[in-house]
């Protein structure tokens, strides 16, 4: 079966001066991690549930079909602050913790490149996979190759530096087009999907442990809303015969 393809202070203490008498450079305010965005999700049910694979599918297609899923909606949310992102702006591809992302090519050639290279890059490679059948094969009966899993935690892990690079880099755009419950709910989808199935290393995502910590906490559920006011029956009102609970 083939699928489509988030008191008091201590004397003595340490210098945090460097030893060439400057101080270290302080880390900007994480905007994403404050409450007021982080609440905002899509959905908020426990996402292992969209991960865990099911009985009757091959863990080659599952896989398959969630890494085409991911490519696409990753590509399609940057595409959405891609124009905030430029040469000027984004000079180099960089995430939080002074993280920088060099891109290196099939030679493996380290190469400094802006984001929106990077992020091209990074698109174009996983185009090509995603849509070659001898690695994501789509016919019935056409197996997956021994390399399958490999190019799969490739593709994710790059998937990765685009997300980390867009809440680093453009949280305020994303915020001002009131997309952040959209990205929210598609990093803790696939923070979740990818530690099912051991697809990145942990070394790599940890830049990023506090907000997966948080996104990745289901959503605690709403309280129900209060009761209408009973009215006697022998009067009933008009307002409490068409009452109505905004969600």
């Amino acid at each position: 079966m083939r699928f489509k393809r988030n008191g008091s202070y201590t004397l003595n203490r340490k210098s945090k001066t460097k030893p060439n008498g400057k101080k270290p450079p302080t880390e900007e305010k994480k905007q994403y991690l404050e409450l007021e965005y982080t609440k905002i999700r899509v959905v908020d049910f426990d996402l292992k549930e969209l991960v865990v694979l099911p009985r009757e599918i091959d863990l080659n297609e599952w896989l398959a079909s969630n890494t085409t899923t991911f490519f696409n909606l990753i590509n399609l949310q940057y595409s959405t602050i891609s124009e905030f992102c430029t040469g000027d702006t984004c000079q180099a591809m960089t995430a939080t913790c002074n993280t920088i992302y060099y891109w290196y090519d099939e030679r493996g050639k380290k190469t400094k490149c802006t984001a929106p290279q990077y992020v091209d890059f990074v698109m174009s490679l996983c185009q090509k996979l995603v849509t070659d059948e001898e690695i994501f094969p789509t016919k019935y009966g056409k197996e997956f190759p021994n390399s399958f899993e490999s190019l799969v935690k490739k593709i994710c892990r790059y998937l990765f530096h685009v997300l980390a690079h867009l809440y680093w880099a453009h949280f305020k755009e994303t915020v001002a087009l009131d997309l952040q419950g959209h990205l929210n709910t598609l990093y803790a989808h696939f923070i979740v999907f990818v530690r099912e199935f051991n697809l990145v290393d942990p070394k790599e995502t940890c830049i990023m442990d506090d907000l997966s910590e948080i996104l990745c906490t289901p959503a605690p559920p709403q309280p129900a809303p209060a009761p209408a006011p009973s009215t006697p029956a022998s009067a009933p009102s008009p307002s409490s015969q068409n009452h109505v609970t905004e969600r």
